[in-house]
């Protein structure tokens, strides 16, 4: 029975000291295979390499289609004579110099230079950006005079309640010679008190 289990195939047999597990060369073959089989590994390589350069070409003829697309003028059919007029004026401006302008294309410049003095009585974002933050400047200069005069006004009032509290106490805590409380202050004190706030 021992001996049955050092042969046997089972991990039992590859775990001891110094024992091997048998090479097996139905499993290997079951694993990798041969061309043969259909299983190579070699020949499932080269399989994925080619599928990925013809998806590399298919994208490559893709990205050339579309830049073709992109610079060759595709113009509605409708709308087709009124682009390749377009183009047409843009070449003679191109070709004939400033002083050589016809009456068609004087109008035009005549409504960009009206254009031009607009965009200068309207700001510009830098000009704008800049009144903003005048604007929000001010407001802080404003909101920080408000509230240094608030504490000062604030600490005023704390020095004189201090000074009327401490006047009353001095006149409070008197005391006559024998050290007993001195009661006439405290009721003439009192009776002023009274014809304050009446």
């Amino acid at each position: 029975m021992a001996a049955a289990r050092r042969d046997g195939p089972g991990p039992a047999a590859a775990r001891g000291p110094g024992r091997k597990r048998r090479w097996r060369p139905v499993l290997l073959r079951s694993v990798v295979g041969s061309v043969q089989e259909g299983r190579g590994f070699a020949f499932r390589r080269k399989q994925k390499i080619e599928r990925q350069y013809r998806k590399l070409l298919k994208r490559r003829s893709q990205v050339h289609s579309q830049q073709e697309d992109q610079f060759t003028d595709t113009y509605p059919e409708h709308l087709k004579h009124l682009y390749l007029a377009e183009e047409e004026k843009l070449k003679k401006r191109r070709r004939t110099p400033d002083d050589s302008v016809s009456a068609e294309e004087k109008l035009p410049q005549a409504a960009e230079s009206a254009g031009t003095r607009e965009k200068f009585k309207n700001k510009t974002s830098n000009q704008k950006a800049k009144e903003e933050y005048e604007k929000i400047k001010a407001e802080h200069a404003r909101k920080k005079e408000e509230a240094e005069k608030r504490k000062q006004q604030r600490e005023e009032a704390q020095r004189l309640y201090k000074k009327k509290k401490m006047e009353a106490f001095k006149i409070l805590s008197k005391k006559t010679k024998k050290g007993q409380p001195n009661l006439n202050l405290q009721v003439e004190f009192l009776l002023q008190k009274i014809q304050q706030n009446t």
